[in-house]
């Protein structure tokens, strides 16, 4: 099973490292992690996957809350949660496939965000779902390059994870 974490940390130099190296330690694999300052500039909110049982989940919760720069652990549900992915990926485009390549971008509502003579790049934002199907699709026509952000989370409604 995946699990989503929402860590809020002081935004300093050195947590990161600080936080991948608990997860090697313990031999707990990130499936995703995503960084970025809040909307205070001392800390930073970090978006982590990891897969395994309630069990490593508890111990992840556990661990990185003894960190000296933690300051807020929480688990987020995908009931009660928002999740986005972003992906821009580089694909081999020609006249002959350009077209169809268009129309699965509107399909999926993505956007081209550059065009050459012989590749595209496209922006799409979703679900982890939604970027897996549309990367699936684009296979067919060469990726050329791909980057993901990995899932950024945020809790529905009026619940906060502040600091």
């Amino acid at each position: 099973m995946k699990h989503t974490i929402a860590v809020i940390v002081e935004n300093k130099s050195g947590v990161l490292t600080r936080i991948a190296g608990l997860f090697s330690r313990r031999a707990f694999n990130i499936d995703s992690l995503s960084v970025g300052a809040t909307d205070n500039p001392d800390y930073s909110r970090m978006t982590i996957t990891v897969e395994g049982g309630e069990d490593v989940l508890e111990q992840v919760i556990k661990q990185l809350s003894k960190l000296i720069n933690v300051i807020r652990v929480s688990e987020l549900q995908p009931a009660e949660s928002v999740e986005r992915e972003l992906a821009v990926i580089k694909v081999a485009a020609d006249r002959e496939n350009r077209s169809e390549i268009m129309q699965i971008v509107n399909i999926f509502r993505a956007s081209i965000i550059d065009v050459s003579a012989r590749s595209m790049i496209i922006e799409v934002t979703g679900d982890v779902e939604k970027v897996d199907a549309i990367v699936q699709l684009l296979r067919q026509f060469g990726i050329k390059e791909m980057a993901r952000t990995g899932k950024v989370s945020m809790v529905r409604g009026a619940r906060v994870i502040k600091v």
